[in-house]
């Protein structure tokens, strides 16, 4: 195996010396010839091992892998500064790549071929990072609970209006998944009106807001609410499962991609998150570093984020898992990224004014 994988518990403190001073050994022989990327991941996906394997069998190079939660990844690399052995970072959602960026961790980064292959409004303007991979944030419903008539020009906004009262579940404002949203909803209109949808949405709360994505489907499924608002690959992993428990929930439930239609901006799209990728500012081997964020936006390397995670792929015309398929066409909301990730601390701020735990 190419691939060298470490793991940080709980505290920080658990990125021991011994493997410090292992990837110190690793950059000291092979840095000068490129042959090792050291990679600090906040996704905790198997399959991505696969994408790494391929980037090593094709270039030659070397991954070290480190995985923690992302607040944990870019503390460390703060803590650590100059002397840092991270080259990459890899975090899911925008919120927490502007949070990289704004601690001052993350190289700027000029490359035609991340520029050609994702989207201007997937990638900060200044190469500080790029999106690898899509997060569409789609409703879920319960199938004999809501009415097709209520499905009609379904969006966001109208989550809060009072027919949707006791009806809705979410998990917490504290994650960062749910701060995008917010930011978006800030970037559409305003802060006031922001505000006004997020109460609306505690009042038509069903239960308080606990667990994560998964948890609120299967909150759906049993009837505790009636809709929800997560992430699709979340709904795609049920609707694969082998496992009679989880195709009961999958049997229960439908998606629907909102803010499709009606005027202005009710029809701007659905929320569209990332899993991005940055060079880390103090990296020993910048040209491999690189060359790994090339990789990850390869056709290869998309094909397997779209198959294999049930994630939409940045590079266009790449195939898409069955399932993601099955979902149909959407309009995407062509927001830039770091727009509503830099409105994640003001997103926050209104969750905590309106109650929104």
């Amino acid at each position: 195996m190419s691939i060298t994988r470490r793991t940080f518990l709980a505290t920080g403190a658990a990125f021991s010396a011994v493997a410090f001073e292992q990837i110190l050994r690793n950059q000291a022989g092979e840095a000068k010839t490129d042959q090792v990327v050291n990679l600090y991941s906040a996704r905790h996906y198997d399959t991505d091992r696969s994408i790494y394997e391929s980037f090593t069998q094709k270039t030659g190079i070397k991954v070290n892998l480190i995985e923690a939660d992302a607040d944990k990844l870019i503390s460390r690399i703060q803590s650590e500064g100059d002397k840092s052995p991270a080259d990459v970072i890899i975090t899911v959602d925008a919120g927490r790549l502007v949070r990289a960026q704004e601690a001052g961790i993350l190289l700027p980064v000029k490359s035609k071929t991340l520029e050609t292959a994702i989207p201007k409004e997937l990638r900060d303007d200044a190469g500080h990072w790029f999106g690898m991979a899509k997060r569409a944030r789609v409703l879920v419903y319960n199938r004999e609970k809501v009415s097709g008539d209520e499905l009609k020009a379904i969006s966001y906004e109208s989550l809060a209006d009072s027919r949707w009262k006791g009806r809705v579940v979410t998990r917490s404002s504290g994650h960062v998944y749910n701060q995008s949203l917010i930011g978006s909803i800030i970037a559409a209109y305003d802060e006031k009106k922001a505000e006004e949808w997020a109460k609306g949405i505690v009042t038509n709360l069903a239960r308080q807001p606990e667990g994560n994505d998964t948890a609120q489907i299967k909150a759906v499924a049993a009837g505790q609410g009636h809709i929800t608002f997560v992430n699709q690959y979340y709904v795609a992993r049920l609707f694969k499962s082998k496992k009679p428990e989880e195709q009961e929930i999958a049997s229960k439930i439908r998606i629907a991609f909102p803010n499709q239609q009606g005027a202005g901006v009710l029809s701007r799209g659905t929320h569209i998150n990332i899993s991005g990728a940055a060079v880390v500012k103090s990296s020993k081997n910048q040209e491999a570093a690189i060359k790994f964020l090339e990789h990850l936006a390869s056709r290869e390397a998309q094909e397997i984020f779209a198959k294999s995670n049930n994630e939409y792929p940045v590079l266009r015309g790449v195939d898409m898992d069955a399932v993601l398929k099955d979902f149909g066409r959407f309009k995407e909301d062509k927001l830039n990224a770091q727009i509503y990730g830099k409105n994640n601390g003001k997103a926050l701020e209104i969750a905590n004014r309106v109650g929104w735990k």
